[in-house]
């Protein structure tokens, strides 16, 4: 098994321990794209995750200045995409006022900077409203910098794109990671990077196409790796099962068979589901019947691992130290067909709560599938990132994280 070589990063406890903060402008590049309805947060895992830093800080009397883009503007202003209305739905979560300035940079930034007080809290406007964002400008990097002496990045969930406020900038001032970020990093070096063997993964999802370099990576670096959902179809299809009406990417067949190969080579089980649930209809409360994976009728779909499936992943999971978890098992949208996802993030849940393992998990639609499982507040670490997640996983370098690595 390959293990990843450990970067180091500074953390604020090391700015702590280098220079007092009373006074100090720090820079936090923050991910304050949010979820809003009526001018409230609706989702604010996020939002909760940075409160730590920008408390910490503001509390040390640090006057703390947020960067963070929202949406997608097209590098110009667009009303729709404005921070304001974040900025005034943060102060809640942090107890205290939080003050606004219409440009990221410039004379708007810097005079409503000076009038904040030691402790103060300031949202700048929408970093995207630049084209110097997106395209990793160091001049307008630099612009950004010019409001602080320190630069702080509390957005793992921004670091797979090596933008101004995450990447180039980092190259202007001393740069440390926040409390969230600092989280991250551990939870993801513990699942993949240096992790205590055996390493189970469990890769769901509707299709193989999108995460050909994720299974990839991981075959060389899990003791076992469970397949299943949509893209299982794929590889029991490879192998020559039928699988009925069921979504297959035939095109992959060759990808699945040489995963598979890889796997053998590197000494990594994988796990397909040798029984599945099958329906004539994609709905809620379709009538169902569970067979083997070898026996799926020609008007079938498989929606579901099955039972003797679910047994025989439990019992791996019984053996691991560690399990890193993408995507659901089954159609766990739609009753009775989230069994699967359920019954396996239960297991993990537990044996995570008993002190018998490791668990992280994230990416797409993981958060949505142990929420569902009621499972999320047990597992270890559980990464509202998506996309870098996803991109650690293949292991990827992260521009935002290597910028931090001095």
């Amino acid at each position: 098994m390959e293990e990843t070589e450990t970067m180091t990063h500074k953390t604020l406890d090391d700015l702590f321990k280098a220079v007092g903060l009373k006074g100090l402008k720090i820079l936090v590049r923050a991910d304050l794209n949010v979820p809003m309805a009526d001018g409230k947060i609706t989702d604010a895992t996020r939002i909760e995750r940075v409160a730590g830093t920008l408390t910490e800080l503001s509390d040390r009397g640090a006057k703390v200045i947020v960067l963070s883009h929202f949406g997608r503007p097209k590098g110009a202003p667009e009303a729709k995409y404005s921070l304001k209305p974040v900025a005034d739905a943060l102060e809640p979560f942090l107890k205290r006022k939080v003050a606004f300035a219409h440009d990221c940079i410039g004379d708007l930034a810097a005079k409503a900077i000076d009038a904040l007080p030691d402790g103060g809290v300031i949202v700048l406007e929408n970093t995207r409203f630049h084209a110097g964002e997106e395209n990793n400008d160091p001049d307008f990097a630099a612009a950004l910098a010019a409001n602080g002496n320190i630069y702080v990045n509390d957005a793992f969930s921004c670091a797979h794109r090596a933008h101004a406020s995450t990447e180039a900038i980092a190259h202007e001032l001393p740069s440390y990671a926040g409390r969230a970020m600092e989280a991250e990093l551990k939870a993801l070096d513990a699942a993949l990077g240096n992790p205590t063997h055996p390493v189970v993964a469990i890769v769901g999802g509707a299709k193989v196409s999108t995460k050909i370099s994720l299974l990839g990576n991981l075959v060389k670096k899990v003791d076992a790796l469970v397949i299943g959902g949509g893209m299982a179809n794929t590889f029991l299809a490879a192998q020559g099962k039928a699988v009925g009406k069921s979504l297959c990417e035939r095109d992959l067949f060759d990808t699945a068979r040489h995963i598979l190969a890889n796997a053998r080579s590197a000494n990594c089980e994988i796990i397909l589901p040798t029984d599945v649930v099958v329906a004539k209809e994609f709905k809620a409360g379709a009538d169902c019947v569970t067979v083997a994976a070898s026996d799926v009728p020609e008007d079938g779909m498989i929606l579901d691992a099955g039972a003797e499936t679910l047994a025989y992943i439990a019992t791996r999971i019984d053996t691991a130290k560690t399990v890193v978890w993408n995507g659901p098992l089954g159609a766990f949208e739609m009753k009775p067909f989230d069994t699967g996802t359920v019954t396996a993030a239960r297991h993990v849940a537990k044996l995570t709560r008993e002190g018998k393992l490791i668990s992280v998990a994230g990416g797409g639609d993981t958060v949505a599938a142990l929420n569902e499982a009621d499972a999320t507040n047990d597992f270890t670490y559980v990464s509202a990132a998506g996309g870098a997640f996803l991109e650690w996983m293949e292991g990827v370098e992260l521009p935002g994280v290597a910028a931090l690595v001095r």
